[in-house]
Parts: C-alpha cells; structure tokens; sequence
C-alpha cells in the first residue's frame, strides 16, 4: 500500500489528464492564432472572424467534453458570446449588441446565484 498515489495528481490517469488538457490548450490556442491571422491576412471582416474565434472554443469545449475533460463555463459563455456577435454583424441587426450581453451577463450571475451553480468560483 505504501507505492499508492497520495492524492489525484499523483495518480497516473490523474496525470495522463492533465497532460492531454494542456496539450489541448496548447492546440486551441495554436488554431486561434492561425485563424485570426489568416481572418487579418485575408479580411474576413467583424462578422466572420469572431464566429471562427467561437468554433475555435466551442469546438474545443466539445473535444474536452468528449475525452471527459475539466469544462470551464467561463469559456462556454466566451465561445457563446463570439458567436452572437459575430452572428449580430453577419445578419446586420440595427440594435445594439453590449446591452443585451450585459444584461445577460448579469441573469447569468444571478441565475448561478440562486441555483448554487455559481459561474465564478473562488
């Protein structure tokens, strides 16, 4: 009993986890790069670089779900937040768009609030 992991890091699948996570950070944020600076290079404009920005970072969270992976919703609601703006200018809506994400992101808060699923931890 004394070759036993201590705690989570310690173990073996613990640490394959982490490994693969950073890996997957790695190569999300190497996309990233790669498409805000072929959107740059070829002009994609403000209403499809922000929606290749979003499938950057809800296709990771999907891949991260998928390999049961930590999911933050902090980058769910960012991924989320590209896409309604890209999506905003895409269809040319007249109404303003940061109001409403403000205000959404102020249900958010309560929503987690109220139902002890707080989006911001400690």
């Amino acid at each position: 009993m004394a070759d036993e992991p201590k705690n989570a890091e310690d173990h073996p699948i613990a640490s394959e986890k982490e490994a693969l996570s950073k890996k997957l950070d790695a190569i999300g944020w190497a996309v990233f790069l790669i498409w805000v600076g072929f959107a740059s290079l070829l002009d994609f404009g403000w209403a499809w670089g922000p929606i290749g920005v979003a499938v950057i970072i809800l296709g990771a969270t999907v891949v991260r779900w998928r390999l049961n992976l930590k999911i933050e919703g902090f980058w769910i609601v960012v991924g989320l937040m590209f896409l309604i703006g890209g999506l905003w200018e895409l269809f040319g809506i007249s109404w303003p768009l940061a109001p409403f994400l403000i205000i959404g992101c102020g249900l958010a808060i309560l929503w987690g609030v109220f139902s002890g699923k707080n989006l911001v931890k400690k």
